[in-house]
C-alpha cells in the first residue's frame, strides 16, 4: 500500500487519484485510436469521453456521499471540494454511481449528436476493461475496496491507518482490488479477441456486461462491504 505518491510542499499527490487519471487517460487514448475503424468522428468521440469522465466522477462521488453522509454532515461542500486537508483530489468514490451517471450522460450525448449508439458502445467497451485494470491498482495502493479475512498465501495485511487496516487490523485479507484489476486485464484482452466474431452492433458491449457481471459475482464472495452498502431482503 502506498497512498501518497509524492509531496509538493504541503500538498499530497495521492496514488489513487494518479491511477484513476491514468485509467481515464489510457482508456480514452485507446478509444480514440480505434475511432476510425468504427467510423466514429474523433472530435465527437473526444467530446463524448469528456462528458463520460466528468459525469462518471461526479456520479461516483455523489453515490459514495449518499451512503457515507455522516462524513459530510455540516460541511457538504467537501462532497465536490478537491482541496481538503492539504490534499489534492477527492477521496471516496463508488463505481456503481459513476457507471450509472456516465452511461446516462453518454447515451444522451450520442442521441443529441445522432451518433450510432451501439457501434460507439462497441468501440469504447475494451477501454472499460483497460480502465478497470489500472483503476483497481489505485484502489490497492489506497487500501480501499478490500476483501474479507483469508489464510491464502497471497492474502495481504494492510497498515492500520488504511481503510482496510482500520476494519481488519493485523489480519490477512483477500486483495480483491488486485482480483478485479486482473479481471479488467482479462476483459480487455477477451473483448479485443472476440471482435473478430462481431456481426452486429452492440456485440462487444454486451459481452463486456456479461464478463464484468461475472467478475463482480465471483469477487463479491470475498469482498467486504460496510453495513450501509448491504441490501437486506
Amino acid at each position: 500500500m502506498h497512498p501518497v505518491l509524492l509531496h509538493l510542499g504541503p500538498l499530497e499527490i495521492r496514488s489513487y487519484g494518479v491511477m484513476l487519471a491514468a485509467a481515464f487517460a489510457s482508456a480514452a487514448y485507446f478509444a480514440m485510436w480505434r475511432a476510425e475503424k468504427f467510423g466514429v468522428p474523433k472530435e465527437a468521440l473526444g467530446n463524448l469521453l469528456t462528458w463520460v469522465v466528468v459525469s462518471g466522477v461526479l456520479g461516483a462521488r455523489f453515490f459514495y456521499a449518499a451512503f457515507h453522509w455522516d462524513e459530510f454532515r455540516g460541511h457538504a461542500w467537501d462532497v465536490v471540494n478537491p482541496f481538503q486537508g492539504g490534499r489534492i483530489g477527492i477521496a471516496g468514490l463508488t463505481w456503481y454511481g459513476g457507471l450509472i451517471l456516465a452511461t446516462g450522460a453518454g447515451i444522451l450525448y450520442l442521441r443529441a449528436r445522432k451518433l450510432p449508439l451501439w457501434r460507439t458502445m462497441d468501440l469504447i467497451a475494451p477501454s472499460v476493461g483497460l480502465g478497470i485494470f489500472l483503476g483497481r491498482i489505485g484502489c490497492f495502493l489506497n487500501g480501499c475496496c478490500f476483501g474479507r479475512p483469508s489464510e491464502l498465501p497471497w492474502a495481504v495485511v494492510f497498515p492500520p491507518e488504511s481503510p482496510a487496516g482500520s476494519v481488519f487490523p493485523g489480519v490477512s485479507i483477500h486483495p480483491t482490488q488486485l482480483y478485479m484489476s486482473l479481471y479488467g486485464l482479462i476483459i480487455f484482452g477477451t473483448l479485443l479477441w472476440a471482435e473478430r466474431f462481431r456481426r452486429w452492433d452492440g456485440f462487444t458491449f454486451w459481452l463486456l456486461v456479461m464478463l464484468y457481471a461475472s467478475a463482480r459475482f465471483l469477487v463479491d464472495f470475498v469482498r467486504y462491504y460496510e453495513e450501509s452498502m448491504q441490501v437486506h431482503l
